[in-house]
């Protein structure tokens, strides 16, 4: 770990290497400890890139849950994993954040196989009230919920990550398990701080959870149960009064006894609240009020800026290159593409479940406001909100991550491909994601998606195809997925004019001998320079459905072997499906398939993971050299 990212040794921080730790502090020393950590947060990620807006929100929110509950007896879960930074620093992982989202480093994200208080996975979101309700109902079953020492169960969500159906489903389900201890505290993060979560507020949070209170409201509601007309009256009474001073009544009525909203970055208002909802049993919620970017003042005026950054000056923030980028991204291909077909086509829609950066939407939301969608965090209601869209005539174009698209593989399923409806998926961050890792890596899309009838899956070689498959895609009229990596591609030039690509057409790209390479996606260029050393055949699958049968065809005719190769898993991907065609047409061949294995892969540099999986221009050559010795001269 660098000095300059170390605290000093006389800070609290460099005291705390577990939350056992933390406990043993002076409240009065906690304040201090929330600077000192903020600090930390900064200066190590501005070193590392991460998560940084999120988890400045979450400091004072984090050191009062580990001072107030047991941890890791009491479990914890974090939602997505954006807010629980100050979590790994406070329990021991503090002089590793150096090597954060580095290869054989830290996770980003919360991951049990990393710490024993890293109760469950979290990186897609919406998770956390599930997981924590599950945890608690093996609790009760198992008896651990009784006694002094009884197991809490505390679910941090944030308000973005309550926009998904998940999230309602399990606060569905927990609010009839009175016999479970539930807290679900909402990190709200949406709004600066003002007046309305004051000294006011903090007293009633204080007052309403403390022990007394709850008991008496308890042993009232038993008394008046006898005298149903009264307790109705008391009870809407009751809320009527708590809507006018706090928006309790949803919650409420789906079973949680609500409290807040409360200031989440004082500590003097969160560790009594915490102290007295810790003793409550029953599903409760908190609704907790943060600012992302807290204490760094340029992150609070731009918190989607630096929601995810890279390496920087916190003396100077983030600061736009010198001189632009010579290549554009992918992500920059599809926003080009979807303004101009915008421009040109006026029934065109996106839709975007909360992802308006990272997809590439800005510009387009910019120019055609009352035809971009953003409908937060609910992938599944994102398909099936485009296919009713797709009926009436618009063109919808669903534009989102490879991953996420697996939550709404259901309604991909049925609501769009069943009817056949015309909706174009632009999957961006298809293929390994580098420093997110595993569960942020879109390696399954061939296999999942090839297998739904009526549908077409297209990989560009490079950006100019990546802009003539999405043209292409909305010409089809029909259930279209373009897959497309994150990052830079070869820097082949982008050609403003459309061109619509044949259906299920491959191209060769390298006329060779003895061995066909059949490459898909961001797999062309590593092919070609293995079969410029092998002296192959290379062939621009560009379709893994349909594929190329025709071509697969001659191709056998000609050659004595065949190599695919794809930045996506082997077992049921774009390699089978060659197998496949093959076997379709009775043909017999060697078929080597190049791919990723059936594990997953860890967060890392990008060109190193390929590189490590044997996926990179010599890492295919040597793999082929291997497995035809006789045919290449090895």
């Amino acid at each position: 770990m660098t000095e300059d990212v170390k605290p000093p040794t006389e800070a609290l921080l460099a005291r705390i290497d577990s939350p056992a730790d933390l406990r043993t502090l002076d409240r009065e020393k906690l304040p201090q400890l929330a600077d000192e950590l903020r600090q930390f947060i900064l200066n190590a990620v501005s070193r590392t890139g991460g998560h940084l807006s999120s988890n400045l929100g979450t400091v004072e929110l984090t050191i009062a849950l580990h001072y107030v509950f047991n941890t890791p007896r009491d479990r914890l879960v974090w939602d997505v994993g954006h807010q629980s930074y100050p979590h790994k620093i406070l329990t021991g992982r503090r002089d590793q954040m150096a090597t954060l989202r580095q290869y054989q480093g830290l996770s980003g994200f919360p991951r049990r196989s990393e710490s024993e208080y890293d109760t469950f996975g979290t990186a897609h979101s919406s998770t956390s009230i599930a997981a924590a309700l599950g945890m608690a109902v093996a609790s009760r079953n198992l008896g651990e919920n009784q006694g002094p020492d009884r197991r809490r169960h505390v679910a941090v969500i944030g308000d973005g990550a309550m926009s998904a159906g998940m999230a309602f489903e399990a606060l569905n389900n927990a609010g009839v398990m009175r016999d479970v201890d539930l807290l679900v505290i909402l990190n709200d993060n949406d709004m600066s701080i003002s007046p309305a979560v004051g000294a006011m507020n903090h007293y009633l949070a204080r007052t309403l959870s403390a022990r007394p209170i709850v008991k008496a409201r308890d042993v009232a509601r038993q008394m008046l149960s006898v005298m149903p007309p009264v307790y109705e009256l008391a009870r809407k009474l009751e809320e009527h009064a708590k809507g006018m001073l706090v928006p309790a009544t949803l919650f409420e009525e789906l079973g949680f006894t609500y409290f807040g909203p409360i200031d989440g970055h004082d500590l003097d208002a969160l560790i009594p609240t915490l102290q007295n909802l810790r003793e409550i049993s029953g599903p409760v919620f908190l609704h907790v009020i943060t600012r992302k970017g807290q204490g760094y003042k340029l992150a609070e005026a731009d918190p989607i800026l630096y929601h995810g950054p890279g390496k920087f000056d916190p003396a100077e923030g983030i600061k736009a290159p010198a001189t632009p980028p010579r290549k554009p991204t992918y992500t920059q291909v599809f926003s080009d593409w979807v303004c101009d077909m915008g421009e040109a086509e006026p029934r065109l829609v996106a839709v975007t479940p909360a992802m308006r950066e990272g997809s590439g939407l800005v510009e387009f939301e910019q120019r055609f406001p009352t035809r971009y969608f953003d409908v937060g965090i609910a992938e599944q209601h994102a398909v099936t909100f485009a296919a009713g869209m797709a009926c009436d005539g618009l063109v919808p174009v669903v534009a989102i991550y490879s991953t996420f698209l697996q939550r709404a593989y259901d309604q991909l399923l049925h609501d769009v491909a069943l009817q056949n409806l015309p909706v174009v998926f632009a999957l961006d961050r298809a293929g390994l994601v580098g420093a997110d890792g595993a569960t942020h890596a879109g390696v399954y899309d061939y296999a999942f998606l090839r297998c739904v009838p009526n549908m077409v899956v297209m990989a560009p070689a490079d950006e100019n195809e990546c802009r003539q498959m999405l043209y292409s895609a909305v010409k089809y009229q029909r259930p279209v997925a373009v897959r497309y990596p994150r990052g830079v591609g070869p820097g082949v030039p982008v050609q403003k004019t459309f061109t619509e690509l044949p259906l299920g057409r491959a191209e060769v790209r390298r006329q060779g001998r003895r061995i066909a390479i059949l490459a898909f996606g961001s797999m062309v260029t590593p092919a070609m320079a293995a079969g410029e050393a092998l002296d192959a055949t290379v062939v621009n699958m560009r379709f893994v459905k349909p594929i190329d049968a025709d071509l697969i065809r001659e191709l056998a005719a000609t050659h004595e072997a065949f190599v695919t190769v794809e930045e996506h898993v082997v077992m049921g991907g774009a390699g089978s499906a060659c197998l496949e065609a093959l076997a379709e047409a009775g043909l017999t061949r060697p078929v080597q398939m190049l791919g990723l294995p059936d594990r997953y892969i860890d967060h890392g540099d990008h060109a190193l993971l390929l590189r490590l999986e044997g996926l990179d221009g010599p890492g295919i050559e040597r793999q082929i050299r291997e497995r035809f010795p006789d045919i290449t001269g090895a």
